[in-house]
């Protein structure tokens, strides 16, 4: 057990086979290794076994706070969700805000962890720091909007007030291999399949209630200084200052525009680096701005709720009227986000702004990932095109994509059944492995690599499949954070990138905001998490806990079968591959330097060829599982892609 501050030292263990919940502490070991959240949910994850199937009983669905979380510290209202992904097969885990985790953390536990799968459909009501299963059979089959309102109404609670509901759609009961867990209607743990792990278990829904009961720091003194300076930075930073910072009025999307204007924005599956260049090519009508946070903000905009204790308030909601088939429709929906709104927009071929809002909120209805809908749509799309589907879509054909979305998650169609299996099946299954934008079976996000150079190598050795939140080296590479870096320039790039990953390791596993990071950094982490447990921690001791969570992830990887093989790109993005389509406008002729970036990186992180050597398992006290048998003095050369 722990008596370190921040922790409730409780976690419900649930054998969905037998009904039956058992409570356990928190290893006082595993916390200072692994901190919570995202890196003990790995460990958790970890100890069910890397070789289980995704879909069966024997995977572990964690539900995990941090220390941080339901805390005052600015931006701690995250939960992390960590499985092992049917999407990809490599451990993953999908965080959303809102206040569920803080909620679930007043409730008086850490983490719940779902083992087994029920015969029938349950869900789980969090109360007092005990778990009760009920069944849910009554709201199977339904959306996630109308399974919130009812479970709401069951448990007896107002939503959004002392109730939190993280929920399942259609598209987690059909196995969707991309499905998420929504929270709170409009929040997701978005990527990697958490959602179809939840379906395989038949648990619809995790139902929070809670007063608010705020861990208090056990050193006051040594947090308030952590967090007064958290709030000074983030006051200070263009990005996050509330009420004028780019991320507080536009949202995520307010990066449209910049990767718009710097052809750093991935257009028509891929072949393009901008609208701009898709236009001046095909004369098509499409248009980055029309899709960005500033034209939301001007036109569409109705509200901007936040998370709990936070300043910055991000999120946008938007509301708009539209026809569609017949119908005149009022949609409200709080997702518009950057990614979303790229991959449902300009990277399928159109950007109409309200059509948008729809099938954002048809994805979080159904609950399936937007970005791997709107990757998955556009692979169709060039599939189509290029004469490799009997039943397809044309590009842009946006009243088609709206009826599509509940078709994969319904799996109600030829074609929507075989989008639900994500880019490598349809890949394998269509003999068109060069339509995918895909890293380890899981699709890019709105971030072109052969314009930055960073996301390359973030892109390919990510231990979730393609991910821009694993390093986000735009940070660096777009808005100058911590300093500005070229972003054509490959070199430094593999350095820049683990940084990164390792400092957001620590982030996800607090549970706090990864944008915290656009004005906080190791020293506001060290005061706050210190302040918080009462655990006196240097810098070097800190980044060294996000380096072990990193190399523990890549660890489990490499015991289910990965390798420095599968730290690849689409061959489009690649110097020197057949398929490589170099970029236009501001980024004329760049490709990303694939080979030079995974040498410098793998040498940086002392890995060989993508493995984690049992050397480096001993360095870091990773003493779990049979280790890889991989010696350093092997062989660091890079795999041929």
């Amino acid at each position: 057990m722990t008596e370190m501050g921040g922790y409730r030292d409780r976690v419900a263990q649930v054998d969905l086979g037998e009904g039956a919940v058992e409570y356990r502490g928190i290893d006082d070991e595993d916390a200072e290794k692994y901190i919570g959240a995202r890196g003990l949910g790995v460990k958790y994850v970890f100890d069910a076994g890397p070789d289980v199937d995704p879909m069966g009983p024997d995977n572990r669905l964690a539900f995990m706070t941090g220390p941080l979380t339901g805390t005052q510290t600015v931006m701690s209202g995250r939960i992390a969700l960590v499985t092992k992904s049917p999407l990809t097969g490599t451990v993953t885990d999908s965080h959303h805000g809102g206040w569920s985790g803080a909620r679930l953390k007043w409730a008086g536990l850490d983490g719940i962890l779902l083992d087994g799968a029920s015969d029938d459909p349950v869900y789980l009501v969090v109360e007092d720091g005990d778990v009760e299963v009920r069944d849910a059979s009554h709201v199977w089959g339904k959306g996630v909007h109308d399974t919130i309102d009812e479970l709401g109404e069951e448990v007896e609670g107002s939503v959004g007030k002392n109730l939190s509901v993280m929920a399942i759609g259609q598209g987690g009961e059909n196995g969707v291999r991309y499905a998420c867990v929504m929270n709170e209607d409009d929040r997701a743990s978005g990527r990697g399949g958490t959602g179809a792990v939840m379906g395989s278990k038949k648990v619809k829904a995790v139902v929070v209630k809670s007063g608010t009961d705020m861990p208090k720091p056990a050193d006051p003194e040594t947090f308030k200084e952590g967090y007064q300076q958290a709030m000074e930075v983030i006051r200070e930073s263009d990005v996050t200052a509330p009420n004028e910072g780019g991320l507080s009025m536009y949202g995520t999307n307010v990066l449209m525009n910049a990767t718009e204007e710097m052809d750093g924005l991935p257009t028509k599956n891929a072949k393009y680096t901008s609208t701009e260049a898709y236009n001046g090519t095909e004369g098509i009508d499409v248009d980055a701005e029309r899709v960005s946070g500033e034209n939301v903000r001007e036109n569409i905009l109705v509200d901007e709720p936040t998370c709990h204790s936070c300043p910055v308030a991000c999120k946008k909601e938007v509301e708009v009227q539209l026809h569609h088939k017949g119908q005149d429709m009022n949609v409200r929906t709080e997702s518009y986000e950057y990614e979303s709104a790229w991959a449902l927009g300009p990277n399928s071929g159109h950007t109409d702004r309200d059509e948008v809002a729809l099938m954002i909120e048809r994805c979080n209805d159904v609950g399936v990932d937007t970005i791997e809908v709107g990757n998955t749509m556009a692979m169709a799309m060039e599939m189509t095109e290029e004469g490799k589907l009997d039943v397809g879509i044309d590009w842009g054909d946006s009243d088609r994509m709206i009826d599509l979305i509940d078709e994969i998650g319904n799996r109600s169609t030829e074609l929507g059944d075989l989008l639900a299996e994500g880019p490598d099946r349809v890949g394998e299954r269509k003999d068109a492995h060069d339509n995918k934008l895909s890293v380890k079976g899981q699709s890019i996000a709105a971030y072109d690599p052969r314009c930055m150079k960073g996301m390359a190598i973030a892109f390919a050795t990510s231990n979730r499949g393609a991910c821009h939140l694993r390093g986000y080296t735009p940070a660096a590479e777009i808005l100058g954070i911590p300093e500005k870096v070229d972003p054509y320039e490959w070199e430094g790039k593999g350095e820049l990138t683990a940084t990164f990953q390792d400092l957001h390791a620590i982030s996800d596993s607090f549970d706090i905001c990864k944008f915290n990071a656009f004005a906080e950094g190791i020293e506001e982490y060290v005061l706050q998490y210190s302040g918080m447990t009462g655990r006196e921690v240097t810098e070097d001791e800190l980044f060294e806990a996000g380096e072990r969570i990193y190399n523990l992830e890549r660890y489990f990887n490499n015991l289910a079968g990965f390798d420095g093989e599968d730290d690849s790109l689409p061959g489009r993005f690649v110097e020197g591959h057949p398929d490589a389509i170099p970029g236009q406008g501001a980024s004329e002729g760049e490709l990303a330097e694939l080979d030079l970036m995974k040498e410098e990186y793998y040498e940086h992180r002392g890995w060989v060829d993508g493995v984690v050597p049992d050397e480096k398992l001993d360095e870091l006290g990773i003493d779990i599982g049979p280790g890889t048998g991989v010696s350093a003095g092997d062989s660091a050369a890079p795999a041929d892609d």
